[in-house]
């Protein structure tokens, strides 16, 4: 009901109504009128045709007028169909009457008017009720009256006359509304098909949107009929054709078109993107059929292609802009290398945003610096473009830009500077005509230099140059290079950033790992070691001489890289080389580190926390060819036999470091062929992305194995067979070749606990020096040797042995059952005793203890360089000591 043809179909309806219902009554108040104008015209002509009939005259005149007048009157009533024929006498007496009790009574009425000659109609109560009465006078032959003859018709009667009617005129008045109501609603109904059920409110805002829209779209709009006739046209259409005001309801023929245009709007061709000239204007045409959504015609649209092909050249500019900075942030940045992400940005850059770019940048920057000096020089790091060889200054080299160099001009204000036209830059063309005019000459004419700039430093200068092939930069070019710019500096300073950090922490790791080899006999050494590309690890190894001609070998690893990794491997580092000076056996020392790797995590808390530093801690003794070692979470080593063969042999597997386990660390005694080469090594050497532990050992004991090779050699076979191609972790491998100390440099005697014995040791020591040619120092070696003996006598316990070393230099060893370690003390001037290990520690280089599982061993290293003079000095050295003391 809401819609136009619901409103249309009640208003119809209601106005049917009312018509109906006023014909109704119309009609009953006109049936009622006629019926009572009937009982009127009725019952007066009855009355005067009773009135005049023959012989009613002389029938009042007879004796019995009622017996005469009855049967007649009542004749005549039925065939008129009144009421009553009553026959009054002119003093009221009834002669007549349908009711004979009436008849011979006196009635009173409007009978004076018929008594006076004139008949007369009205409505009157009378015996039979309201009544219509016509009355009529009876006439003598003289003309007088004689008598009234009054024809009664009772209201009722006629009422229901009428009331028979009625029927009728209802039944008409349905019949009629009825039909109305078809025919209303068959005009609704065809009115709501062709406003598809809208009402008003919306078919005025729908024709407000269509007019707004058809006039304000910019497309010209034209519909037109089959026959060729313009029907509709909006603003646009009539802009882009020039059509007069009165163009609609025109034949298109008529309206002063191109006429390729016209003949294409007659004819009944369906068109799609047709592009037509009208007059400067080049025009896309699409015309297709209205049917069936609506009557037979066209409707054509008109789309101008000049000012749209414009826009979509600039929009298409845009998108390539859009689609080199998204290549640019795929392709710039790729690597942590500061000339490389320089290298590629001059890439992208050309040739689809210029024909040449270079890119300078300021000499610290390349060293992962952040310089803030202004008179920092530039450095030609990227080029790509033309040929380079003759145009422009060449890569590596410091260009030194003048102060009207654009470049200048840049650095001095920070910001792009664009050159549209380069031949109007005299200065510039002055600082080096050669080069200047080679460019000119060459067609290059426009130059962009845009600041790399990054957290508000600047790092360096990009150049973009065009030559003849392309138009000049404009402004839009450089909004865009200044983006390019941006992106490529953040790339570049977090490659400077990163250069100087790994920079840091590679001078750290290499201040922090062994810088050569230490003088030792027992054992030949070669090393190699490779930081990861990923950066600097926390991998190490050392090799580290202990008393009595062992040497310790340390290979380790501290999970993770960087600064921090770097950092713990040198302080695990160290601890190995503080707890190594206490001649700790190797299991003993991995459960020191481990305590020492667990307080270091304790102390950083949870943000940096070492999982899984592994150690393996090897002590070889070229006296007995014995080599003791512990492994800490560490791939165990491997051992290649004199004959080229490769085992790994057993080692006790412990837990890495730190992980708080507190198990005790186990430790292998392996008997080592003198000879044989031991390798140790980290597991960035046999694990890679592309193979597992078995594999990456299996791959060692091929390099491995093989004719016996020197240690350097070995390493450089290992390294050229396992080496990755990008390698994941650091890598730090050692090649010890075993020797064995000749039996003859060593003297050994067993000393009862006797004090007497110490003579017959010194006698001992004299002739084996002798016989290694150490007579010089035998007054030394026997003072020596007779404080630690007698120091052990006292002090010890048995058994007591005495062992001369002959290496590098000359070694005392003194070993007794006695755990109790001896200390260094200046004894007092009234001191009888207390001042033999002072003896020993100044005429030594030094000295020191180490515990055995039965006792200890008091030794003391000698120089073998001096010999004489170090003698002819002892006196004088020890009567100073004493003077020190005695002041």
């Amino acid at each position: 009901m809401r819609s136009l043809a619901g409103q249309v179909f009640l208003l119809q309806l209601l106005v049917v109504a009312l018509l109906v219902a006023a014909a109704l009554v119309a009609l009953v108040v006109q049936a009622r009128r006629d019926s009572m104008a009937d009982a009127e015209h009725r019952t007066l002509a009855t009355a005067q045709t009773f009135a005049h009939a023959p012989g009613i005259v002389e029938a009042l005149k007879s004796p019995d007028p009622t017996a005469v007048l009855q049967p007649d009157a009542e004749a005549a009533r039925k065939a008129a169909g009144v009421d009553a024929i009553i026959v009054y006498t002119l003093d009221g007496v009834t002669l007549t009457h349908s009711d004979p009790s009436q008849i011979g009574k006196h009635v009173i009425g409007p009978y004076g008017q018929a008594a006076d000659g004139r008949a007369f109609t009205s409505t009157f109560h009378g015996s039979l009720g309201l009544s219509v009465v016509s009355a009529v006078p009876v006439r003598a032959p003289d003309g007088s009256v004689v008598a009234v003859v009054a024809v009664p018709v009772t209201v009722e009667k006629v009422q229901h006359s009428m009331n028979q009617q009625l029927p009728y005129l209802f039944g008409g008045a349905a019949g009629a509304l009825v039909i109305a109501a078809g025919g209303a609603a068959l005009v609704s109904r065809r009115l709501r098909r062709q406003t598809h059920g809208l009402g008003p409110a919306e078919m005025t805002r729908m024709y407000e949107h269509h007019d707004a829209v058809l006039h304000a779209v910019r497309e010209g709009v034209l519909i037109l009929d089959c026959d060729g006739r313009l029907l509709l046209a909006n603003d646009e259409a009539r802009r882009l054709l020039d059509l007069p005001a009165d163009a609609e309801q025109r034949d298109v023929g008529g309206l002063g078109l191109d006429a390729d245009i016209a003949a294409l709007l007659v004819s009944d061709r369906t068109v799609t993107d047709e592009v037509y000239l009208a007059g400067d204007r080049l025009l896309a045409i699409n015309k297709r059929p209205t049917a069936p959504h609506g009557p037979a015609g066209y409707v054509v649209t008109l789309r101008d292609t000049t000012e749209l092909r414009a826009l979509s050249g600039r929009a298409e500019g845009a998108r390539e802009r859009l689609r080199l900075l998204y290549d640019a942030g795929i392709r710039i940045g790729t690597t942590l290398d500061v000339t490389h992400t320089a290298e590629e940005l001059a890439e992208v850059a050309v040739p689809r945003f210029a024909d040449i770019a270079t890119v300078e940048l300021l000499d610290p920057v390349l060293r992962g610096e952040e310089s803030s000096d202004e008179t920092a020089q530039l450095r030609r790091v990227a080029f790509a473009g033309l040929d380079r060889s003759h145009l422009l200054y060449p890569l590596g080299e410091l260009i030194p830009f003048g102060d009207s160099h654009p470049v200048a001009a840049a650095m001095a204000t920070n910001r792009t500077l664009l050159v549209k036209d380069l031949r109007t830059l005299k200065d510039w063309q002055a600082q080096d005509p050669e080069r200047t005019r080679q460019l000119i000459d060459h067609g290059i004419h426009s130059l962009l230099v845009v600041p790399l700039r990054a957290r508000g430093v600047v790092l360096g200068m990009a150049m973009f140059w065009r030559s003849s092939a392309s138009p000049p930069f404009d402004d839009e070019d450089v909004s865009f290079a200044e983006e390019l710019g941006t992106r490529a500096a953040v790339c570049i300073d977090n490659a400077r950033r990163y250069t100087r950090e790994h920079a840091m922490a590679v001078t750290l790791q290499h201040s922090l790992l062994p810088q050569g080899l230490p003088e030792q006999s027992a054992l030949e050494v070669a090393y190699r070691y490779l930081p990861a590309q990923a950066g600097v690890g926390g991998d190490w190894f050392d090799v580290i001489p202990l008393s009595g001609t062992r040497v310790a070998l340390v290979v380790g690893d501290v999970v993770g890289h960087g600064l921090h990794a770097a950092a713990t491997m040198g302080r695990l580092r160290t601890a190995v080389h503080n707890f190594s000076g206490l001649d700790m056996p190797p299991e003993e020392l991995l459960g020191r580190l481990d305590e020492l790797v667990a307080q270091i995590d304790a102390d950083e808390g949870h943000e940096q926390v070492i999982t899984g530093a592994t150690c393996q801690y090897a002590v070889y003794d070229p006296t007995s060819g014995h080599l003791v070692i512990a492994t800490a979470g560490h791939p165990g080593p491997a051992l290649v036999h004199p004959d080229g063969t490769v085992d790994f042999p057993p080692v006790p597997v412990s837990t890495p470091l730190g992980l708080g386990a507190g198990l005790p660390f186990e430790y292998t005694d392996l008997a080592l062929p003198e000879g044989s080469r031991l390798v140790l090594y980290t597991d960035g050497l046999v694990l890679d992305a592309d193979r597992d532990l078995d594999a990456g050992l299996a791959a060692l004991r091929a390099a491995l194995t093989g004719p016996d090779r020197t240690p350097e050699a070995t390493c450089a076979a290992v390294m050229d067979a396992m080496l990755p191609a990008r390698p994941k972790d650091d890598i730090a491998l050692l090649v010890a070749r075993i020797r064995r100390l000749d039996p003859d440099r060593i003297a050994e005697w067993h000393v009862p606990c006797d004090a007497a014995a110490v003579s017959s040791v010194r006698s001992a020591c004299t002739d084996r020096l002798a016989q290694w040619g150490l007579e010089e120092i035998s007054f030394t070696a026997e003072l020596v040797l007779s404080e630690l003996i007698t120091n052990a006598i006292r002090y010890g316990g048995d058994p007591i042995t005495v062992r001369l070393i002959h290496d590098r230099t000359l070694i005392y060893e003194v070993c007794d059952g006695s755990s109790t370690s001896p200390r260094l003390r200046r004894a007092n001037v009234t001191d009888e005793g207390g001042r033999g290990l002072f003896l020993v520690a100044q005429l030594t280089e030094r000295w020191g203890t180490r515990y055995t599982p039965t006792g200890k061993v008091i030794w003391a290293e000698q120089s073998l360089r001096g010999g004489a003079s170090e003698t002819e000095d002892l006196g004088g050295t020890l009567l100073d000591q004493w003077d020190d003391t005695a002041q």
